[in-house]
């Protein structure tokens, strides 16, 4: 962030913010505030029965408990899938042994360069979970139907969580045809 075009505002934990002086396509220009964070990784792990992992997570700036899939920021220089294997562990207490790229969303692209990386986890086994000490987390697994209902419905309002039960049952659904 040394570009002079870019004044840092303020440097946290996880995320820092700029404003940034933007050419716009039409030829204007224009400060924008940016939020930089260093991206994620969310897993879609569905077991043999067809069931889908979702969090009953804490979440503070949500006002209470939201349903989400696992996941988890990236950490310097780690690579995606290494993100998704890591996390599925520690906040689902699973390994799997097939992965699969969903492809990656992006979280509020007006101001936030945050992009999540979207994993299928199939094959899975039990092992222990080892949640972080800040989060305030219940696993539950429910009906991969029951699931994509729940996402359409508006009850599973993360938008992580929305793509990604989608695009793995296109993709699960594509592999049986």
């Amino acid at each position: 962030m040394s570009d002079p075009e870019s004044e840092l505002k303020f440097r946290g934990r996880v995320i820092s913010v700029s404003v940034d002086q933007v050419q716009l396509p039409n030829g204007r220009r224009t400060p924008l505030e940016v939020v930089h964070h260093p991206g994620g990784a969310a897993i879609v792990a569905v077991d043999e029965s067809e069931r889908v992992c979702l969090l009953r997570q804490y979440r503070y700036v949500a006002g209470g408990f939201i349903w989400e899939l696992p996941a988890g920021k990236l950490e310097p220089s780690e690579p995606p899938l290494t993100t998704a294997q890591r996390e599925l562990v520690e906040e689902a207490g699973v390994r799997a042994a097939e992965w699969s790229s969903l492809g990656t969303c992006l979280s509020s692209p007006g101001v936030f360069t945050e992009v999540i990386h979207l994993f299928l986890a199939r094959g899975l086994t039990a092992t222990p979970a080892q949640p972080e000490p800040s989060e305030v987390i219940e696993v539950h697994w429910v009906a991969l139907a029951e699931a994509r209902r729940r996402a359409l419905e508006g009850d599973i309002r993360d938008g992580k969580t929305v793509v990604g039960l989608l695009r793995a049952m296109h993709f699960l659904a594509r592999r049986q045809s």
